[in-house]
């Protein structure tokens, strides 16, 4: 028996990156994944991934900043699969800004996706996973929600607002053994980290080199392989906890 079997993952941002290695990954262990994304062509591509490997899937377009469509993709999960058991809030967005050159609009553009869109992935959540008995969201922050980084003032801001949020509602859904954990990489193979390098002028080897004791950027199925732990009953004695994948960067000086 897969560690995953009967239990139902949302997951929004699955379209590419992390969140698409994610959805692979929880299918592969059992779960029937729905698959969300902005981009629903790139949610199909990652349901039809999961269904091609023998699993169950479901894409659904979805703009994590708005509430009408979270209470809708919420439903439309339940209709198709009974319930919820695992929520993991991947969308998100990383742009790189001076302080005194990020536009109002920029911190509330990057407000509304990272922060906003994972209060009401939770808001609309939870109350399924109560009553299945339990469960496990998973919310994605970032290494830049532990330390302070240039550039990083509205990204960090979110960030570390998904921790401490992450907290709150761990300890207001722990009675009803709903686990609640965030997820802090630093730079990781996918998109995000190819503009990250972008704007430093260099390399992903380069960036891994000088950033990572390991030596290497992670791959995004590396994050998957955490976020599928916390997702199974494995870690069900984990709530309101950091996980950081960062290659030894936050804990070790580099001299």
């Amino acid at each position: 028996m897969a560690r995953l079997d009967g239990k139902v993952a949302l997951i929004s941002g699955a379209g590419a990156g992390i969140g698409r290695a994610s959805a692979i990954r929880l299918a592969a262990d059992g779960a029937a994944v729905v698959a969300t994304d902005l981009d629903g062509e790139r949610a199909a591509s990652t349901a039809q991934a999961v269904t091609d490997a023998g699993g169950r899937a479901l894409a659904l377009p979805l703009d994590v900043s708005d509430e009408q469509q979270w209470v809708d993709v919420v439903a439309r999960t339940v209709e198709q699969f009974g319930g919820i058991d695992v929520l993991f809030n991947s969308a998100g967005i990383y742009v790189i800004s001076a302080l005194e050159e990020t536009s109002v609009e920029l911190w509330n553009r990057m407000m509304s996706i990272n922060v906003t869109g994972t209060f009401l992935g939770m808001k609309h959540s939870v109350a399924h996973l109560v009553e299945r008995g339990g469960g496990s969201i998973i919310n994605m922050s970032s290494a830049a929600g532990l330390i302070g980084l240039a550039g990083h003032t509205a990204y960090g801001a979110t960030k570390g607002a998904v921790r401490l949020m992450t907290k709150d509602v761990a300890a207001e859904y722990a009675a009803h053994n709903v686990r609640v954990n965030s997820v802090h990489p630093t730079y990781v193979k996918t998109a995000m980290a190819d503009y990250g390098a972008e704007v430093a002028g260099a390399s992903l080897d380069d960036l891994g080199n000088k950033m990572i004791p390991l030596g290497r950027l992670a791959e995004a199925e590396e994050v998957a392989n955490c976020v599928a732990f916390l997702a199974s009953d494995e870690s069900s004695y984990m709530t309101a906890g950091e996980f950081v994948l960062d290659g030894g960067a936050i804990g070790i000086l580099a001299l």
